[in-house]
């Protein structure tokens, strides 16, 4: 019951979805079963094939997070966090409040032990085709040295087994390239990042290298995450009202990549935009059944268990 658009965008997401998973692969629908049967019926799907949990209750995208969870029990949100703590589902993703998606994950089924704050994440489309990874992306505004070198293991292992990029290259956003330069705090970070063996260090990158391929993953606070994805997905917009066509700016369309993980937490999260359309459910579905497949979440615990 999430999002902008919700149920209708939710719904024919999930019945774009449907064919592209395999046959033990589920899709649950938590929300008003009325009327997602009711939208269902209207797009001549057969209801047998989703698996469905009632609920009526709807935490507003507007609403406090944290109060929203606790005064909200039976909201589409808490009863999926339920479910994913209890087992029963593998995964959960929702284009609702984020900041509810954030605090239900870090209540339900907790952070992993070892890593001091979880993360969201986005993708950089690459002018070489492929695509990088930035986070966080506003989660933690303000971070200290030792949870950035964190943001990196994490980042490396998603681009390593969701992504599929051998020896990802994870570097630091910076102000300059040389080793002395930022603020406090990339100052404080870069030695640790240097040090680390837990992942393949390139050293800092600028603003203007987000989209090359000097890293395939890319760490920040959550504000300056925050503010350069904000302007990144402007880009896709102003084309547009601009009347240009380009291939490359249209990989900036948030569509394409469905939602944003959650990571450092005990099953895999995806927060979507709160305007998904129905190709950004399906993909967010999608993207949330690859976090399963290969198995990351195990990954990042036995990372960080040693």
């Amino acid at each position: 019951m999430g999002g902008d658009y919700a149920p209708k965008a939710n719904v024919l997401g999930a019945i774009a979805a449907h064919p592209l998973l395999s046959p033990d692969e589920q899709i649950v629908l938590i929300g008003d079963t009325h009327q997602i049967k009711t939208l269902l019926s209207e797009n001549g799907f057969d209801p047998d094939l989703f698996e469905y949990v009632h609920t009526e209750e709807v935490i507003g995208m507007g609403e406090h997070p944290t109060k929203a969870i606790l005064q909200k029990p039976n909201s589409s949100i808490s009863v999926g966090f339920n479910l994913l703590k209890e087992g029963k589902l593998d995964s959960f993703a929702s284009a609702g409040n984020s900041g509810a998606m954030l605090v239900g994950a870090v209540f339900s089924v907790k952070t992993i032990p070892g890593i001091i704050r979880p993360c969201i994440t986005t993708f950089l489309p690459k002018l070489s085709g492929g695509l990088g990874l930035m986070l966080d992306v506003g989660a933690n505004a303000d971070c200290k040295p030792d949870v950035l070198l964190q943001f990196g293991v994490l980042g490396s292992l998603y681009a390593e087994y969701v992504m599929q990029i051998n020896n990802p290259k994870v570097a630091l956003m910076n102000i300059g390239e040389e080793d002395e330069k930022g603020n406090m705090l990339s100052m404080a970070t870069f030695p640790l990042m240097k040090d680390t063996q837990l992942f393949n260090f390139v050293g800092n990158v600028e603003g203007r290298d987000l989209f090359n391929d000097k890293a395939d993953v890319i760490v920040t606070d959550g504000f300056t995450g925050n503010v350069m994805l904000k302007l990144a997905e402007s880009f896709y917009v102003l084309t547009l009202k601009r009347g240009l066509k380009d291939e490359f700016f249209d990989r900036f369309n948030y569509e394409n990549y469905g939602g944003s993980p959650v990571l450092g937490v005990n099953a895999p999260v995806v927060i979507g935009h709160g305007i998904s359309s129905p190709t950004a459910v399906k993909n967010m579905i999608l993207q949330s059944r690859d976090m399963v497949t290969t198995g990351l979440v195990a990954k990042i615990q036995a990372a960080f268990n040693n």
